[in-house]
């Protein structure tokens, strides 16, 4: 079946902003385990981020961990993101987390769509 999706991917970065943000958020809520990052398809440049409260790893995620905050990236959806960094801005234009994508050739405004 080709190559191993594991071997051909690229990591995916945490920075200390994003790791002390999940870390704060799953002190909160009971039983959350990391927060699960996914690449749906649509979105004003064709693919969009939806970031979750994940509960459990699950058999086809791929679990990148800082400081003991884990971010979980389906093996599907870390096609797209591979040497991505993940970051959690807190300015005034508000608190979110941040994906920078170096495979993103396009994105749009509101920071949460790409296309590749």
């Amino acid at each position: 079946m080709g190559m191993d999706a594991r071997s051909a991917m690229k990591g995916v970065v945490v920075t200390e902003a994003a790791a002390s943000r999940i870390t704060k958020i799953a002190a909160g809520e009971a039983g959350v385990v990391g927060l699960r990052v996914t690449v749906e398809g649509g979105g004003c440049s064709g693919f969009s981020y939806k970031f979750d409260l994940a509960h459990e790893i699950a058999s086809d995620d791929i679990v990148f961990e800082r400081d003991g905050a884990k971010v979980l990236i389906d093996e599907l959806s870390l096609v797209y993101m591979g040497g991505s960094e993940i970051d959690f801005a807190d300015n005034l234009m508000g608190q979110a987390f941040h994906i920078n994508n170096p495979n993103a050739v396009a994105s749009c405004g509101c920071g949460t769509s790409f296309s590749v």
